[in-house]
Parts: structure tokens; C-alpha cells; sequence
């Protein structure tokens, strides 16, 4: 059994190539899932892991098909439930590095529950939730990160659902680690991922994603260049937390437990909110603003080092009953107590 190490030169060296499966690759021409692809190929040889000990599981929708391009070890599941059955490989083999790729309507909708409990017990894998405000595989019906009012085939009349913010659900449910990119800025997406990926613990990034057949420029206050501008917010630990041209550059200072919108020029600089990643509160505040009264942070909104992982804790008990009681016989447990034979 080998062992993943996550240490550059542990594994042979690979190159962006070495992780492109020999399948076509099968989205609508234009979608934003193909940046991501790449990003995550490009940045799987960064990780010092050898190929046979990375995993990706997804349930069903666009994202889903990812295992199938990813020249690693893979698993297809059904929907929504590709965080349990992540958390059951972890358990059997916590020695593999193993991601989770799903979107808005597998992760938060079928698969919401599944999600929650992968989060919360700090199962130590890499969740990438593809974010297009849409369900596109089943042609376009609104999915839980739909706006307010979304005109789609399943509500002609308007969607009367408010809308979930994936960030926010990802640190209610106590991700040790969220972040927020988007697929047309790759460099930011690489590193994110790079992050996301070194972080042991459960942690959760949200990628926003162009559907450009059912639900096209769902992002482009971030696409379009003179809104991005406005509203791009880049986050750095320790750093005030500005935003805007640099002209007329703008920050936010916390009156309470509410942020406002100032111009850096008017405040001192001990007036800004400084971002800081351990803060779980502070990154729920961060994690629920949006445009136009508010920037929409991009990058890490939490990273929360050192905290013991699901597997880690059931192994320890695993090995303690092994010590107090031995090895284990499962075909004398399935023949013990009130059993008999048919003839």
C-alpha cells in the first residue's frame, strides 16, 4: 500500500498532462466547467501525491462527470451522495487524498444533508461545489442558489424560494476551511484550489460558474470588466478589507456586528476591517455579502489549522478496541448468539 505524503519529489513528477484522461470531454462548447478542469489538472502535479492515491467522487449534474477526465482514480455516484460515499473511502483508506466535486443542485439540494454531515464531522477531503445558479443536465429548472424571482422551466412564474448561500451553509455546518473563486479569473482559482487542497480537515470551496445555454452571465457582475472593478473583493489574511478602482478605492469597517461601505480615504487605515482567516464569525458575515450594497469577497474566508479529523478519531478508537479486546472475527460475530441452519 503506498503511502500519500503531499510532499513535492515523494511522487514522480508530473505535469498537467499526466492528469488527462483519454475521454472526451463532454460539456456544451463555452461552459465554465472546463476552466475548472483545467485549473485542477494544472494543479494536481503542485501536490506531490502520485496519481493511484487521488480520488474523485461526484454524484450526478454537469460537474458530476468530472471523475471520468480526471486521469486518477474516480468514482461516479448517485445523487447527492457523493460526501457519504467519500466518507466511507476515507474511513477504509485515510491514507488517499480524495476530492468531491458536485454543484449547486447535487450538493445543497438531494445531496444538502449529505453535505452538511461531510462538514461538520471534519471528514478530510476537498469539496468543490460548482456554482451556476441552475440545474443544466436536466435542462434548466432552478436550483437552491437561485435568485429570488428566477423565470425558469419549473417556475414560469418566478421562484419563490430565497436563495442559499453556499459559503455560509459550508461554515454553519463547521468546514475547517471555505473559500470562494470564480471560473473566469484562473490564476485566483488555481491558488484557491492549491489551498483548498494542502488544508487537512473538511474544506469546502465554491466556485462560481458560467452555464452559458441555461443560464448564461449568471456571475457577470464579476465577468463584466467595469463591475468587477466595483465589486471584486479579494481577501488576505491580516490585510484591510478594500475593494474597488484604485482611484476611488473603498473598505468596510464593522459598526457592530454590521459592515459598511467607506472610501479608504476618509478613515484611518486601524478603521478598516482587517480580515481574519481563523474567524468563523467573521467569515459568516463575509460569506452572506453580496452586490450591489455590498463586494463580494473572493478567496479564503476561513482556514482553521490543527483540527482533528473524523477518520483520525475512529481510527484511534478502532486501534483502542483492537488493544482491549484483539483482532476481531467477523465470521464468528455473524455466527454468534441465537443462529441456525437450513437444511
Amino acid at each position: 500500500m503506498s503511502t500519500v505524503t503531499g510532499t513535492p519529489g515523494a511522487a514522480p513528477k508530473y505535469t498537467k498532462k499526466d492528469f488527462e484522461s483519454d475521454q472526451d470531454v463532454r460539456w456544451c462548447p463555452g461552459c465554465g466547467d472546463y476552466a475548472i478542469l483545467s485549473a485542477v489538472q494544472k494543479t494536481m502535479p503542485d501536490l506531490g501525491i502520485p496519481r493511484e492515491d487521488i480520488v474523485f467522487i461526484s454524484g450526478i449534474g454537469c460537474s458530476s462527470r468530472f471523475p471520468y477526465y480526471m486521469n486518477t482514480y474516480g468514482f461516479h455516484t448517485i445523487h447527492g451522495r457523493a460526501p457519504a460515499i467519500a466518507t466511507g473511502l476515507k474511513l477504509a483508506r485515510p491514507e488517499l487524498k480524495v476530492f468531491v466535486v458536485t454543484g449547486d443542485g447535487d450538493g445543497l439540494s438531494i445531496g444538502g444533508n449529505h453535505l452538511l454531515h461531510v462538514l461538520r464531522r471534519n471528514v478530510d477531503v476537498t469539496i468543490l461545489l460548482f456554482n451556476n445558479r441552475i440545474y443544466g443536465l436536466t435542462k434548466g429548472q432552478y436550483s437552491p442558489t437561485s435568485e429570488l424571482g428566477k423565470v425558469t422551466k419549473s417556475t414560469p412564474m418566478g421562484s419563490a424560494d430565497r436563495p442559499v448561500s453556499p459559503c455560509a451553509f459550508a461554515l454553519a455546518a463547521g468546514a475547517t476551511f471555505v473559500a470562494r473563486t470564480v471560473d473566469r479569473n484562473i490564476a485566483h482559482m488555481e491558488e484557491t484550489l492549491k489551498r483548498a487542497a494542502h488544508h487537512k480537515g473538511a474544506a469546502f470551496v465554491e466556485i462560481l460558474q458560467n452555464c452559458n445555454v441555461y443560464n448564461d452571465l449568471a456571475w457577470n457582475v464579476l465577468y463584466d470588466k467595469e463591475s468587477k472593478i466595483l465589486h471584486e473583493c479579494r481577501l488576505e489574511d491580516g490585510k484591510p478589507i478594500t475593494f474597488g478602482p484604485t482611484d476611488d478605492r473603498r473598505g468596510l469597517v464593522l459598526e457592530g456586528l454590521k459592515p459598511k461601505v467607506v472610501k479608504v480615504s476618509e478613515v484611518p487605515e486601524s478603521a478598516l476591517w482587517k480580515h481574519d482567516a481563523t474567524d468563523r464569525a467573521a467569515a459568516m458575515v463575509l460569506g452572506q455579502l453580496w452586490a450591489p450594497e455590498y463586494p463580494i469577497p473572493l478567496g479564503t474566508l476561513l482556514n482553521q489549522e490543527g483540527e482533528t479529523t473524523y477518520e483520525e478519531i475512529v481510527v484511534q478508537q478502532e486501534q483502542k478496541a483492537i488493544s482491549d479486546r484483539g483482532q476481531g472475527d467477523v465470521a464468528k460475530l455473524l455466527m454468534a448468539g441465537e443462529t441456525w441452519k437450513i437444511g
